[in-house]
């Protein structure tokens, strides 16, 4: 620019000087939309590459409010402005031999873009070379096996080092260690690399030397140079002494990309001037580097046709650099080697590719017309008017293709977005080369419309009721919560939380645990249904927009019962492991009340539902047990074949799955009378300090409520007698039974009051309605009453310690 300034000025001496000032200020502007800078690999982070902002005449105050970024289509980000300065600085390693490997230049290409308004420049950095790499062999050894009867002279091809590096720090020499039979002839084509040959001063005597050990070394022209070696290894042999001559040393032929697979390249032509297997000829590629000549082409071994094996592209290799070898069957065989470059013809075979090398999605509803949303690059691998291409967007979209640069747009917004009415809106452009016939791709570029933050977390229903099973494992998830958000992105991601409560006085966040993201409710501890019944706490959903929004959900935790309780046997006897006793008489009817088990359960529903079950001695049928009341009674009467002492154990299981259960035992004593179960109980000595004042009390209560019963029965008789005549002679001689199962009956010729049922039970409950009074019928009544008030004292006794005082006896004594 400054150049051609200079020849503008020059010319305005004569009289087409302003046509020539228009001209000049057309190819400043069209300069400043280039720039070419250049910089060495490897050069240290931060390096200055130049200054943007200067040599594009910007205002570096202007470089943040207008956005100057750098923008490139490359993995890496390799540089960088700096938005005080405007200097453009290396941002990251740059490496000549990762970019430009099969390419003598090298230049990165990127963009500088500005907004408000947008421009972009574009900007070519070369990459030079330095000397970073050194020489290298693929192999690090090599064998020759040489005739003791080759003469001097005779020339051997070395394997060729390869250097990553161009130009001067290239291979430039190789150099072979001292000693008395080789030399080393480097060659050096004129399009082509050196190559190395191991030429024979001195006749081999095999005798003397079997083997001889060579180190050859390939040195770069770099400053300061760097090197590679080779170990080679000389067999020496007898036999054949006339190696196999191509017709030429350079084949050069030409073949189109994408031939057909098969299609005749060239034929070599070797001769050999022995005889016989000597004369036999093998023809046979040579593996140069990473190359393998045998993934494009084959090379018949007998015939030496090579064939296009398919894979051929102009794009990828123009040319390729084949070396062959012929070698005979001989004893010691001998070979020769040629050269064979392919050059590929070049074919309209390749679509323009379309990338995008900046996709700014997505874009906000409310974005201005111009706005930028994608960089897009088109490329086409093919050469010449195959190569050029045009670009453009399909369909009626609010969006449009900006040329920024040749092959360079700018995919901008040219219309009104509405997120409520489309959220997404899929872009297609199409690129379309200049080839006969020509070549078109597509590509599809996806721009989503953003919103705000407008809508809260939302639970599928306000309140959740979770069933958990009582000793449930520790750390097990028990509830998953889910929120839905309307909106997207960051707005609809939704982290729980729980809300600070309390249970017992003990903080909810030491019993249960969410994860934040899953919403996996875990437990921190088991349950105890027989503690805890339910708990109530609440749940937060907060996304992670700005500013965020959040909504609670009610959780009640019901916890489920299991069985896990044994049941417990109630006084007044105890469980398996201490003796119970009973005492029944020998003339006891079927179905004598013997005792009454009673038993609880902690556990609730069908867990505390209990059943009793009698475990008898074998061949013991005299008693049964109600499963469901508990009450022991005999089967039978009693026979003298019966033992005088049964041991019962009672089973109690519940109903739980599995069934729990505990036992308990009695030993039931015969006894020949009623008489002697009523000595047994007045005789069965208790201990005066046994007694606590609760249970005298007790005995008070039911002496004095006697006392005033004897008392009413004694007022009620003098009244009926009075008003009766006095006449008792309708009823016959009274008589009082008493039931095996302890209850009494009264009977008057074929009228009977039965009062069994009165007192079995534990409260106080009168008999039935008396019939007409007489004197004699309200004697009877007084001594049931008697009767009763005994049979109440010795169930109060013996639910209390089941045992008696002397005191007891008397008042019994009294009664009776």
């Amino acid at each position: 620019g400054t150049v051609l300034w200079r020849e503008g000025l020059l010319l305005l001496d004569n009289d087409c000087a302003w046509i020539h000032m228009v001209v000049l200020l057309c190819l400043c502007h069209w300069s400043a939309s280039q720039l070419s800078y250049s910089i060495s690999e490897e050069t240290n982070k931060g390096t200055v590459v130049g200054n943007v902002a200067k040599d594009l005449n910007l205002n570096v105050q202007e470089l943040e409010t207008r956005d100057l970024r750098i923008i490139s289509s490359y993995s890496k980000k390799y540089f960088d402005v700096n938005l005080r300065t405007g200097s453009l600085f290396v941002n990251d390693r740059i490496d000549r031999e990762e970019l430009c490997l099969s390419t003598a230049r090298c230049s990165l290409r990127i963009q500088a873009v500005l907004s408000n308004p947008v421009n972009v420049h574009r900007i070519e950095v070369t990459v030079l070379d330095i000397n970073d790499n050194s020489p290298e062999f693929i192999e690090k050894s090599f064998s020759l096996n040489i005739s003791e009867t080759v003469s001097a002279g005779e020339r051997y091809l070395l394997p060729i080092a390869e250097d990553a590096d161009l130009g001067s720090n290239s291979v430039k020499a190789y150099r072979l260690n001292q000693n008395e039979h080789f030399s080393l002839d480097v060659q050096s084509g004129d399009e082509h690399a050196i190559s190395a040959e191991l030429v024979l001063q001195k006749a081999l005597d095999r005798e003397k030397q079997s083997v001889v050990n060579l180190i050859l070394t390939a040195v770069d022209g770099g400053k300061p140079a760097k090197s590679g070696t080779l170990q080679i290894t000389v067999n020496i042999i007898d036999s054949n002494d006339n190696a196999p001559v191509f017709s030429k040393s350079l084949y050069k032929v030409r073949v189109t990309e994408n031939s057909t697979p098969g299609t005749l390249v060239v034929k070599l032509n070797a001769t050999d001037l022995d005889e016989g297997m000597n004369s036999k000829l093998m023809y046979s590629f040579i593996k140069r580097g990473s190359s393998d000549p045998s993934d494009m082409f084959d090379l018949n071994s007998e015939t030496g046709e090579i064939t296009v094996k398919g894979g051929l592209d102009y794009e990828g290799t123009h040319a390729y650099e084949v070396r062959v070898q012929v070698k005979d069957h001989g004893i010691s065989p001998r070979s020769a080697h040629a050269k064979v470059l392919i050059e590929i013809f070049d074919m309209n075979d390749n679509a323009p590719l379309i990338s995008v090398t900046s996709l700014m999605t997505p874009v906000k509803e409310d974005a201005e017309l111009g706005t930028i949303v994608a960089l897009i690059t088109v490329s086409d691998k093919d050469g010449g008017n195959n190569g050029a291409t045009s670009c453009k967007v399909v369909g009626s979209v609010p969006f449009k293709l900006k040329s920024n640069y040749k092959n360079d747009y700018s995919l901008v917004v040219d219309g009104l977005l509405d997120r409520e009415s489309t959220s997404v809106y899929n872009v297609t452009i199409t690129a379309t080369d200049e080839g006969n016939p020509p070549l078109s791709s597509k590509m599809v570029i996806t721009v989503h419309v953003s919103d705000v933050n407008d809508n809260a977390p939302r639970f599928t229903q306000p309140v959740i009721d979770v069933y958990v099973k009582e000793n449930s494992p520790t750390g097990s998830v028990i509830y998953t919560v889910n929120a839905f958000d309307a909106d997207l992105d960051v707005n609809a991601k939704v982290t729980y939380t729980l809300l600070a409560s309390s249970l017992k006085n003990i903080p909810v966040s030491s019993v249960l645990n969410i994860n934040s993201e899953t919403g996996d409710i875990v437990s921190l501890q088991s349950f105890n249904y027989e503690e805890l019944k339910t708990f109530q706490f609440k749940v937060q959903a907060t996304d992670s927009g700005v500013p965020p929004l959040s909504s609670n959900v009610t959780v009640n935790i019901l916890i489920l019962d299991e069985n896990d309780n044994n049941p417990t046997i109630l006084a007044p006897y105890s469980e398996h492991g201490s003796v119970n006793s009973e005492s029944i008489p020998y003339s006891a009817e079927a179905g004598y009340f013997v005792a009454k088990i009673r038993a609880v359960d902690a556990d609730s529903g069908y867990n505390a539902l209990l059943s009793y079950h009698l475990s008898e001695p074998k061949g013991n049928n005299l008693f049964r047990i109600g499963t469901s009341t508990g009450e022991i009674r005999t089967k039978r009467r009693m026979s003298d074949n019966d033992l005088k002492t049964h041991p019962l154990v009672v089973l109690v299981s519940d109903n739980g799955e599995p069934s729990l259960s505990a036992t308990v035992s009695i030993d039931v004593v015969v006894v020949e009378s009623t008489a002697e179960i009523q000595t047994q109980f007045r005789h069965v000595p208790v201990k005066e300090d046994s007694f606590s004042d609760l249970n005298l009390y007790l005995l008070i209560a039911i002496v004095s409520v006697s006392v005033v019963f004897l008392l009413s029965l004694i007022t009620l008789i003098a009244v009926r007698c009075h008003r009766t005549d006095g006449t008792f002679s309708r009823y016959s001689a009274p008589m009082i039974t008493t039931h095996p199962d302890g209850s009494w009956s009264y009977s008057k010729a074929t009228q009977q009051y039965d009062v069994s049922d009165t007192l079995k039970s534990d409260g106080v409950v009168f008999p039935a309605p008396f019939p007409p009074v007489d004197a004699e019928l309200i004697r009877i009544r007084l001594c049931f009453s008697f009767l009763y008030f005994q049979h109440l004292a010795k169930k109060y006794l013996k639910l209390i310690s089941g045992r008696k005082t002397s005191m007891l006896n008397d008042i019994l004594r009294c009664s009776y």
